[in-house]
């Protein structure tokens, strides 16, 4: 055919590490056999190297595919893809069948070039594709079943999953027999996959400090911030240069591994979902796999006395202490608690109440108002739950709050399932200047419908709101008030025309 009747394409391939049939070269190989037969001329490659198919973060790749798709300057009229597998093994396949939707719907269809059906919508193909995004899900999921398995098996026999070793330990390369082989330096991996990994004790210093940690929190009955403050000032250092905190002194008293215990499971994290507590009757505990830093007697000595310290004190007694610091400082944050010597941790607040956040709410602290200027991005968090509970209060059969908990941030999703990013950016007074705005997209949520909010100059409410197909930036960036690319979006004028501007937004994309 001759080259100037080729229909252009590009071609998306992407590897995990499952099998060599699916290396990046065999898919574009297979790809190219498929264009040169169906008349296409491949004009652009997306890769996502070493990337799992399970979640779309971390697949720069397929991410910039879609962008440039939306955006509608791609530059080719087709996107040829291995197999439903290379496309992803989201585990709701409604979500690969989404991304799939925003192609075709811009005029941009997907081939999957070595599927025994054609991508045509014609319903037994319908059929059979969905059938093959369920079956490339579940691979993922039984897959990770046995993976898990192998983990636990391994953790039972001693041998230590990942992770860093800790203070005063270091992690010892051993063969299967168990015979030690070297020690592993910050950053190493071993090579061989029969090899395992064992913790030892680490450096003299590190283990004497160790002791030292112990015999400050028995035997002078000092807190952990204490003993945190103790270290610092005799200037050792903690891991590298960094400082000791709550965090570190707490760790190297509560934790088995210092008793030569390999401990394991105790949260799940499984297919890109947040992390979750499994309960203990889960946990893989294997005593006397390591060589211990601290005896066994001195360990549950120090585990009597920090029970003592917070399991014994009621709700109400750790709320009263959270008020008596709130009265002290005329705010609170994370960084008081762990800098008030009588108050307990701020994990402990999480562990009773959910959140810090929580527990600041149950003491009367958390409206918009209640942030001073050195706790602006709190001030900010609030009025970002203020503004999605009045959209969702005004919406109340139409849109719910999705909670992924963790570190991701809440968003909005229509009763049809479209997801709804929110977007708070707060002002930037810049002397002699017009005001202007610090947008900050955030990488997961760019390809979603995003409702953006310009606060006012002194950040404490809502200045101007615009609803925009997704976030065409990568980077943070700024704005005024006249700039061109708010033209991109649809001004909300209040929320009660949030559904009707997120409609007018996606028919505009479709």
């Amino acid at each position: 055919m001759p080259a100037d009747l080729l229909i252009p394409a590009a071609q998306y391939v992407r590897m995990s590490t499952e099998h060599q049939q699916y290396s990046l070269n065999n898919q574009q190989l297979a790809i190219q056999a498929y264009a040169a037969d169906h008349g296409f001329s491949i004009v652009r490659t997306y890769t996502d190297g070493a990337k799992s198919g399970v979640v779309l973060k971390r697949r720069d790749g397929l991410r910039q595919l879609l962008q440039d798709v939306m955006n509608g300057n791609a530059g080719y009229r087709a996107i040829l893809v291995y197999d439903i597998s290379r496309w992803g093994r989201f585990q709701d396949a409604d979500e690969g069948a989404h991304y799939e939707f925003l192609c075709k719907s811009t005029g941009v269809p997907i081939h999957y070039c070595a599927e025994i059906f054609v991508n045509d919508g014609a319903l037994p193909n319908m059929l059979m594709k969905a059938v093959k995004r369920s079956m490339a899900g579940e691979y993922s999921r039984e897959l990770g079943v046995k993976v898990l398995a192998g983990l636990r098996r391994l953790a039972q026999l001693g041998f230590k999953q990942g992770g860093c070793p800790g203070y005063g330990l270091r992690r010892m390369l051993v063969s299967p027999a168990g015979e030690p082989k070297l020690q592993l330096a910050h950053g190493e991996r071993k090579s061989i996959t029969t090899d395992r990994v064992i913790l030892v004790p680490g450096p003299v210093a590190e283990v004497e400090c160790v002791h030292e940690v112990y015999r400050m929190f028995i035997d002078e009955k000092r807190t952990v911030h204490a003993i945190a403050r103790e270290l610092n000032q005799r200037n050792i250092k903690y891991l590298g240069t960094t400082k000791w905190d709550y965090t570190a002194v707490y760790t190297i008293l509560s934790h088995p591994k210092y008793t030569g215990c390999n401990r394991f499971g105790r949260t799940s994290k499984r297919l890109g979902t947040a992390a979750v507590r499994t309960p203990q009757v889960e946990w893989i505990i294997s005593r006397g796999a390591f060589a211990p830093v601290v005896d066994d007697s001195i360990f549950q000595a120090a585990q009597g006395l920090l029970l003592a310290r917070t399991i014994n004190r009621s709700n109400e007694e750790l709320l009263r202490a959270l008020r008596l610091l709130l009265d002290r400082h005329g705010r609170l944050s994370a960084r008081l608690i762990k800098e008030a010597p009588e108050m307990p941790s701020p994990s402990t607040y999480r562990g009773r109440f959910g959140s810090v956040r929580r527990a600041f709410e149950l003491v009367g602290y958390g409206k918009p108002e209640d942030f001073g200027r050195v706790d602006t991005r709190r001030r900010t968090q609030a009025l970002h739950e203020q503004l999605i509970d009045k959209i969702q209060a005004t919406f109340p059969t139409e849109v719910s709050i999705v909670r992924p908990g963790g570190r991701w941030r809440p968003h909005l999703r229509l009763r049809s399932g479209l997801v709804i990013s929110v977007l708070l950016s707060r002002s930037i007074a810049v002397e002699g200047r017009c005001p202007r705005w610090q947008v900050n997209p955030v990488a997961h949520e760019r390809q979603h419908i995003t409702l953006l909010v310009l606060l006012n100059v002194t950040n404490n409410t809502f200045e101007e709101m615009y609803v925009f197909p997704f976030m065409d930036r990568e980077r943070r960036f700024h704005i005024t008030s006249d700039n061109v690319w708010l033209k991109r979006g649809e001004q909300l004028r209040d929320v009660d025309g949030f559904t009707e501007a997120v409609e007018t937004i996606r028919q505009k994309t479709d």
